[in-house]
């Protein structure tokens, strides 16, 4: 059992499991820190709600989001994009933010979402510890999964921290992934013209 020292345990309401303030306490110890002290007190507590808010991802399903979709849209049936929506994440390697943008687009097949819905979809996916990758992956897929479009294109670019704040320490540099499927992907001029309104 890890050891929680009384003036850090005194100050927990019961909602943070007494483990988890300690782990936070011994990692302050072990930098150097004396997690005691009047401006660390309260560290262990902020830490752990911190990062329970961080990984809000994990209590829900974000194809919850797509579930209501809208048919009468005047027979439109061009590109639906959201581009430039702000999102922050943190590498499940070190635990580091990554912090960026993406844009998402889809060939809508019959029906459309609400617009901040893909939004939505992004911050479910984007609120775990995640690669980038596998967040451009997981959010192209689960629109094709449950609006079934004639093609989606999801494009993330975006700074890492373990990247920026230790090891190489390269400043500026910004990681781009994309996924498409569909027409994105099988067409040369809807992939051409998705990227173009993208911005690439």
């Amino acid at each position: 059992m890890l050891y929680v020292p009384p003036s850090i345990e005194a100050r927990n309401d019961g909602e943070i499991p007494a483990e988890v303030l300690a782990s936070v306490a011994t990692l302050l110890r072990w930098v150097g820190e004396d997690p005691e002290r009047e401006g660390l007190v309260d560290t262990p507590r902020r830490v752990a709600r911190a990062w329970r808010e961080y990984c809000l991802g994990y209590d829900e399903d974000p194809a919850i989001h797509l579930a209501r979709t809208f048919e009468e849209v005047g027979g439109y049936d061009e590109v639906v994009l959201l581009r430039d929506i702000p999102f922050q994440s943190h590498c499940e390697h070190h635990m580091a933010p990554i912090t960026g943008k993406a844009s998402i687009a889809y060939l809508p097949k019959d029906r459309v979402v609400g617009i901040s819905k893909l939004a939505r979809v992004l911050n479910g996916y984007a609120r775990r510890l995640q690669v980038q990758e596998r967040l451009t992956a997981e959010v192209a897929q689960c629109i094709w999964d449950n609006l079934q479009p004639h093609g989606v294109a999801v494009v993330i670019d975006a700074q890492h921290g373990c990247m920026t704040g230790r090891g190489v320490r390269s400043h500026g540099v910004g990681m781009v992934t994309s996924r498409l499927l569909g027409c994105f992907l099988n067409d040369q001029r809807s992939r051409k013209e998705v990227l173009s309104l993208m911005g690439y």
